[in-house]
């Protein structure tokens, strides 16, 4: 960096910023088998790290057959496990309860070359952001929230009440491809008797423009599956068989344009049963903290005219459910040509789902379209389903809220707004039923974060802002 300020100066001296930037070097890419090891590694470091903070911590492999797809292993399954990290902190008997909810694993760093700088080695810049995979999601929050926990505990006004709250930490393996360890977990009595807790806190989400604190009252689920169209028993020639072969590419074309109608709206019979629409007063919640189509405008450099016409885009994104086309692949895309007609197309899809649609309905119906569906001379399948996680909301007039709404008060004086998120955290649910707990969706990402994509980054005074959040409301509680 040419020009630093001092308070980033103070921050790269701190045992934050080192700590950090040492976890972000972890290429824990949970869904890749080449990746298990670092998986591993990092787990052990956390676990070290927790307990160097007074928690007694552990690993907890899932049992055979629920981690990472080994191609090699000849049946399909899987077979190599990635640990879940958990800590706890006790308290006295009878005291509050937090269980706190991240995730260490990350999306893949391709495509590399659109990176201006290595994935896996953490850059501050001089717009203060520090860009790394994993630098905001879910590393970057969930870190900063501990050490705010960290200097909560090392403060000599905490330490006289450090027994007033039982604290457990639980940080995902795999929650980018599905937690499908932490679900076969939570399959087992002991394990979730072991998560009960009073409340449930989660720094996976964002906040509104400027960093305005949001607490988010509601999540999408989310399904995420493969589609594979198969033709003929090989890439023919287009010369010699155009005209007589059916093509798998042209034809997944038509079948994943079959989703959805003129308008934008789903066409998919049954998708949509049983959707529980919005109240007028999340409604008005919704659209007082959303962005303006011109700020999203502005985000993606085109405009925001996905999903249905005619319905707004806080109806669009908070609380309709979509189906999205999420890539397809099929015949060549090298340099040059290569006049064939592919035998086989291979497209990924992924749902977001709303309270009152069920998961296992909602992929069943869109098999049921696609069989229908299928161009003449095909077959299609769907194959590696993952997800099935159903979408929630929380009662606005929740006693949770209101306290997170004065605390958020005291950090910001703005105050906090109410968010219903698009995206989802498909372990959520499922955790928020087997711990008993009132979730607290609570997060400080930002769009120019870039998650999921290259270049993903995180700003000190994001982290700076998580960390005091994370001693204001454990105070609080």
């Amino acid at each position: 960096m040419e020009t630093m300020s001092a308070e980033t100066s103070d921050w790269l001296k701190s045992s934050d910023s080192k700590d950090y930037f040492e976890l972000l070097k972890f290429p824990t890419v949970g869904a890749q088998k080449e990746n298990l090891r670092d998986c591993v590694q990092c787990a052990t470091w956390l676990k070290k790290w927790l307990k160097s903070i007074g928690a007694e911590a552990e690993l907890i492999v899932p049992s055979q057959g629920t981690g990472i797809r080994d191609q090699g292993s000849g049946d399909g399954g899987f077979a190599l496990s990635v640990p879940v990290v958990y800590g706890e902190i006790k308290g006295q008997e009878g005291a509050t309860t937090v269980l706190l909810y991240g995730h260490y694993d990350v999306q893949p760093a391709d495509p590399l070359e659109e990176w201006k700088t290595p994935p896996f080695e953490p850059t501050l810049k001089d717009d203060g952001r520090v860009y790394c995979r994993g630098a905001q999601d879910d590393k970057g929050q969930f870190f900063a929230f501990l050490c705010g926990l960290r200097e909560l505990l090392n403060t000599e006004t905490q330490r006289h009440r450090d027994k007033n709250i039982n604290l457990k930490i639980l940080l995902d393996s795999q929650e980018e491809s599905g937690s499908v360890g932490l679900f076969k977990l939570l399959e087992g009595r002991e394990f979730r008797k072991r998560l009960s807790a009073d409340v449930m806190l989660v720094c996976d989400t964002s906040a509104a423009a400027d960093l305005r604190p949001a607490i988010v009252a509601g999540l999408r689920g989310v399904n995420h599956f493969t589609v594979t169209l198969t033709a003929a028993n090989r890439d023919l020639h287009s010369g010699e068989y155009g005209g007589i072969a059916p093509n798998a590419a042209q034809g997944m074309a038509e079948l994943m344009a079959s989703l959805h109608n003129p308008d934008g709206s789903i066409a998919v019979s049954g998708f949509r049963d049983g959707i529980e629409p919005p109240s007028h007063e999340e409604l008005e919640a919704a659209e007082a903290g959303f962005a303006t189509e011109e700020m999203y405008a502005k985000d993606i450099g085109t405009e925001p005219c996905g999903g249905q016409r005619g319905k707004t885009i806080v109806q669009r994104n908070c609380f309709e459910p979509t189906i999205e086309v999420n890539g397809i692949h099929s015949g060549y895309g090298g340099p040059g040509s290569k006049t064939v007609i592919p035998c086989q197309a291979i497209a990924k899809l992924s749902t977001r789902l709303v309270p009152g649609q069920s998961p296992s309905r909602t992929f069943d119906a869109i098999k049921r379209h696609l069989k229908d569906h299928c161009p003449r001379g095909m077959s299609v399948e769907l194959s590696e389903l993952t997800g099935d996680a159903a979408g929630f909301r929380l009662p606005l007039g929740s006693p949770l809220f209101r306290l997170a709404e004065d605390v958020l008060k005291e950090l910001d004086p703005r105050g906090a707004v109410f968010q219903w998120d698009g995206a989802s955290i498909p372990v959520v649910s499922a955790l928020r039923e087997a711990s008993g707990a009132a979730p607290l969706l609570v997060g400080w990402g930002q769009p120019q974060d870039c998650i999921h994509s290259p270049n993903e980054s995180y700003s000190i005074r994001q982290f700076q802002t998580a960390k005091e959040w994370a001693k204001k409301i454990l105070s609080a509680l």
